[in-house]
């Protein structure tokens, strides 16, 4: 499956809900004085909280966490971490269904 781009917002605490395979996703993304940081939700049950997001690095990476896929951010202009400021352009968040299995 090739991997969906989630829209996200330049600011440095927000929280989405995103449809992905037939499961209701929330997304939590903080920024903190030491970097980017996710929490994830399926169907409202807690899955991962407090990762710290790192360039082209899988968030989930393991299936026994109940996502049924992985979310990475990519820098489209070089290779740096994510940080707020470039989160509606630069930092592009992917999901990729089957990705933890």
């Amino acid at each position: 499956m090739a991997a969906v781009s989630i829209p996200l917002n330049a600011v440095a605490y927000q929280s989405l809900s995103v449809p992905l395979s037939g499961h209701v996703i929330r997304l939590v993304l903080q920024q903190r004085g030491t970097g980017l940081f996710a929490s994830l939700w399926c169907d409202g049950a807690a899955c991962l909280l407090g990762v710290l997001c790192q360039d082209r690095t899988w968030l989930v990476r393991k299936a026994c966490y109940g996502l049924p896929g992985d979310f990475a951010f990519v820098d489209t202009e070089g290779t740096d971490d994510p940080d707020y400021t470039g989160l509606a352009g630069r930092f592009v968040l992917v999901y990729e269904e089957g990705r933890n299995v």
